[in-house]
């Protein structure tokens, strides 16, 4: 997580939930990253190590509050980790609001990884 990130992890644990019987293979993740200066909070569903779905559940900086809308957060519907812990589609950013959208990004590779441990 930390070479991910650039620092370590802020956080005694990550908070996530994981699916019973058919849902076995699905994980859902509650996980923060600074953008800027404050917290920016994701919910990553996972399922068969593909991202479902990602929602910015909480935005707390002044600028790049553009991440919450489907129109970015739908460019990680079914991407996996590939090579080096990369995604596996390059993201578009989105003018004035870098250091969220690599916040976001970041949050997802975490997700994947954590997702990838646990299923074994």
């Amino acid at each position: 997580m930390a070479e991910i990130l650039n620092h370590d992890y802020v956080g005694l644990r990550a908070r996530y939930w994981q699916g019973e019987g058919e849902q076995a293979f699905k994980t859902v993740w509650i996980l923060n990253e600074i953008g800027k200066e404050k917290n920016i909070t994701v919910g990553i569903a996972i399922n068969k190590q593909r991202i479902e779905e990602i929602k910015v559940l909480v935005f707390r900086e002044s600028r790049g509050w553009e991440v919450k809308h489907d129109f970015f957060t739908r460019q990680f519907k079914q991407l996996f980790l590939g090579d080096e812990n990369r995604l596996s589609k390059t993201i578009d950013s989105i003018t004035g609001a870098t250091l969220s959208v690599r916040a976001v990004e970041k949050l997802a590779r975490i997700a994947l990884l954590l997702d990838k441990e646990i299923q074994g």
